[in-house]
């Protein structure tokens, strides 16, 4: 069967798998799948929910590894302490994200998707594996939605429901440990729940749409709500990889029986590759937009394939090229564009990361402060500085002129401990020979020292008077 056969109406799908005819929700019982792929994607899964829930009890520096603390414009990533005046790298690190999906997608399809993506390790792995343990095959299920209300059919859906729930509640509140922290959230649940009602409204509230996700909505978030599916098919072309039925090898469908001559192909119509797709559609239709690369049909077919001792990858990885044509995967010049952009921008990002200072400052002249002529025949001038203080140690600096063409005298105690995680105010007086001063406005530097090494230096104005 031609491409163009494919395409036509009364050969191609047009209607959505997840809808029945009269516009009702048609419910997808996914068969368990058994393959080479589904072993390893379970291996994956297990060691992305055991990152997941051990992450937030990581510590780098007496730090948590990641901290996304969005309320207050604290992130931690890697142990280190970003603020919203490193949004600059949040900027870049956002384009290169961007720049890497698309150019992984341009390759790959949607194998993020299957692979990777939480949506799908928590449904297929962990939701769906209890629903199976509970309920039983889809079979069974739907003998049990045929039966109706039933003493057994109401505990297996309300152990099942409460088990979502539970799960959906430890998933809301890991969540809630990469945004403040778990110290903080131990400490928060230590203490009595009416001191923190907003804070366990919230919880609730991610708890039910968690619950709501992984019991009713499903297979929906991949194939409607999620926006990198609806991006994918932009992005795709013939040249993408990505889960394919070989129709060149397949069709005609039909069983063909080794004492008869055989006019089929190797598809036997068997629609085993259907029962086990997680959003319910019929890969040998084509690519679609619902297909979220999880490789379920490929390891069903490849199991019926075995059976009658015949070659797999009759559904395999492919591109349309590959199939349509026999040529070979190339690496074409959009691709090659796509990755020289992104190694930059990593490069890049790298840079601006390693050379991040962990310690800023802003210093300006005083607000309505002219200057002042002092008696030992100076010039003085008050400013204010803010200093962020990125780490979580309190850091003792000094101020200095560069140049020692003045000295500067601070406002108050004269040793200067910037305090953790906080913007430090600081004001001080720089006081400059009259003799030095040649111009009205004159540029100088001021440096930030700590433990006698210069870890900044700001460029301000001196302002004096008219010569």
């Amino acid at each position: 069967m031609t491409e163009e056969e494919l395409l036509k109406p009364s050969t191609f799908r047009d209607t959505v798998s997840t809808v029945t005819n009269g516009g009702k929700r048609h419910w997808i019982y996914a068969l368990q799948p058994k393959g080479k792929f589904y072993n390893i994607r379970n291996v994956l899964a297990f060691v992305y929910v055991i990152v997941f829930f051990v992450m937030p009890f990581i510590k780098v520096n007496d730090m948590p590894f990641i901290l996304l603390n969005v309320v207050k414009g604290k992130f931690i990533l890697f142990g280190k302490i970003f603020w919203p005046q490193d949004f600059f790298i949040f900027a870049i690190a956002m384009i290169t994200f961007i720049i890497f999906i698309v150019l992984f997608t341009v390759v790959y399809g949607r194998l993020f998707c299957g692979w990777a993506c939480p949506q799908t390790i928590f449904m297929e792995f962990v939701f769906r594996k209890i629903e199976w343990w509970i309920e039983g095959s889809p079979s069974q299920q739907k003998a049990r939605e045929k039966e109706g209300f039933t003493t057994n059919n109401a505990f297996r859906k309300s152990a099942k429901h409460v088990i979502f729930f539970l799960l959906s509640f430890l998933i809301a509140h890991t969540f809630l440990a990469y945004i403040i922290g778990v110290d903080e959230l131990l400490r928060i649940i230590e203490e009595p729940m009416f001191e923190h009602i907003a804070l366990l409204t919230g919880l609730l509230i991610f708890t039910f749409l968690f619950y709501s996700v992984y019991a009713f909505v499903r297979e929906i978030v991949c194939t409607t709500i999620c926006p990198y599916g609806r991006l994918q098919g932009v992005m795709f072309d013939k040249d993408t990889m990505q889960i394919s039925y070989d129709y060149e090898r397949g069709e005609p469908r039909g069983k063909f029986s080794k004492k008869q001559e055989n006019h089929y192909g190797d598809c036997i119509d068997c629609k085993k590759c259907v029962a086990v797709c997680p959003t319910g559609i019929d890969i040998r239709n084509g690519i679609q937009m619902e297909c979220v690369g999880c490789t379920a049909c490929i390891d069903a077919c490849n199991g019926i394939m075995e059976q009658l001792s015949l070659p797999k990858g009759l559904i395999r990885y492919a591109s349309e090229n590959e199939i349509a044509n026999k040529t070979k995967f190339v690496f074409n010049t959009r691709m090659k564009a796509y990755t020289a952009l992104l190694g930059l921008l990593i490069i890049f990002m790298s840079i601006l990361i390693a050379s991040r200072k962990t310690v800023d400052t802003y210093v300006s002249r005083a607000k309505n402060q002219l200057y002042q002529e002092l008696p030992t025949g100076s010039i003085s001038n008050l400013y204010d500085a803010k200093i962020l203080n990125k780490t979580n140690k309190e850091i003792p600096v000094e101020l200095s002129i560069e140049d020692n063409i003045g000295i500067i005298k601070i406002v108050g105690s004269k040793n200067i401990l910037l305090k953790k995680e906080a913007v430090n105010e600081i004001t001080f007086f720089v006081e400059i020979d009259k003799s030095k001063i040649k111009h009205r406005s004159t540029a100088i530097k001021i440096n930030v020292i700590k433990d006698g090494k210069i870890i900044e230096t700001i460029k301000t104005k001196f302002l004096g008077p008219f010569i």
